[in-house]
């Protein structure tokens, strides 16, 4: 039988997914198995300690800090925070490249900002303008305009041949592996852990329950507008060129309290863009925990954090010790920082 193109991409695909859920499963299993030590890639620090320390006096019964199942709520930015984000954020390295594809379908792009500097490869000049306007202008025009199942495809068939410009590593391989851990030791101790993003809410969906054991449900982001549209008898939603939320800095508050109804006992970030995120949990009664990833390891990861313009990580930095909040050092804090490479 002869094989289809789409069909040895589809297989791709599912392989990509199904090794990187086989990371997550990994995690979970080594960190079951070592229960007393269940944060085997962090160092044996201050920070880790703090995190079982906390862990265990809200799940333990009796204890005056006891937190009941349906209350132990924990969430996590995602980009910096579960996966890397540096030269750039990924989503915005998939709209780049889903320019350079649609091009031929738009033959105006040469002519038109931002698309034409992205032809040319100068980046700089494509993001250069009013704040965001470029960048949302590329996400508009790459995101929308199908369906949320052929946007899933679309998504799905560049993780599998997509790789990072510095590691070569596969997208979905430049995630933290002490944060795998993290949210797989909650979920052991009755946490139910979200991903809050600023990033695009479809665009995670297609890959971050296979590689962080989340489901669906509890993957949250910056939202555009959809519709239901009847498109040869058969029901779609379609995605449309305008922005419905933004759940960045001061929305991802709010869409917490929309979308889960619960103030999180536990909640990290690694940027400003999550200062209220953690500031709105950590105001809560009892119990809480807010944390920061600090990217301090120009040798196996980054390091950035005041000038950086991407993960800017400033006013966290100099109220995080007032609030009580933990800053994870990647350097001083894990002993491993992305996944063992597979052979």
């Amino acid at each position: 039988m002869k094989t289809t193109y789409k069909q040895t991409t589809k297989t791709k695909r599912t392989q990509c997914l199904l090794a990187a859920a086989l990371v997550s499963a990994l995690a979970f299993t080594a960190t079951v198995a070592r229960a007393a030590d269940p944060l085997p890639s962090w160092n044996d620090t201050a920070t880790k300690k703090s995190i079982i320390t906390f862990v265990e006096k809200v799940t333990k019964k009796g204890s005056p800090d006891f937190v009941p199942v349906a209350e132990r709520i924990a969430t996590f930015d995602n980009d910096g925070t579960l996966w890397a984000e540096q030269p750039m954020y990924f989503q915005l390295i998939f709209a780049l490249d889903r320019v350079k594809a649609l091009a031929p379908q738009h033959p105006e792009w040469k002519d038109k900002e931002p698309f034409a500097s992205v032809l040319k490869g100068d980046l700089k000049g494509a993001l250069a303008g009013d704040g965001y306007k470029p960048l949302i202008e590329l996400a508009m025009a790459t995101h929308a305009g199908m369906t949320t199942e052929e946007f899933e495809k679309t998504v799905g068939d560049w993780l599998v041949t997509a790789k990072h410009p510095k590691s070569g590593r596969f997208y979905t391989e430049m995630v933290y592996q002490p944060m795998i851990e993290l949210m797989a030791y909650l979920r052991a101790n009755g946490f139910k852990t979200y991903i809050i993003s600023a990033g695009g809410v479809e665009f995670m969906r297609a890959w971050a329950p296979q590689v962080f054991g989340i489901p669906l449900e509890q993957v949250f982001g910056s939202v555009i507008k959809t519709q239901y549209e009847v498109r040869d008898g058969k029901p779609v939603l379609v995605r449309l060129p305008e922005l419905h939320f933004v759940d960045n800095q001061g929305g991802k508050p709010v869409g917490i309290h929309e979308w889960i109804g619960r103030r999180p006992l536990l909640a990290v970030g690694n940027s400003d863009d999550d200062f209220e995120m953690l500031e709105w949990t950590t105001a809560g009664s009892g119990a809480r925990m807010g944390m920061f990833v600090h990217h301090t390891d120009a040798e196996r990861e980054w390091a950035y954090d005041r000038q950086s313009h991407i993960g800017h990580l400033d006013k966290g930095l100099d109220e995080a010790k007032a609030k009580g909040w933990t800053v994870v050092s990647m350097k001083d804090d894990w002993n491993t920082i992305f996944p063992a490479e597979k052979k």
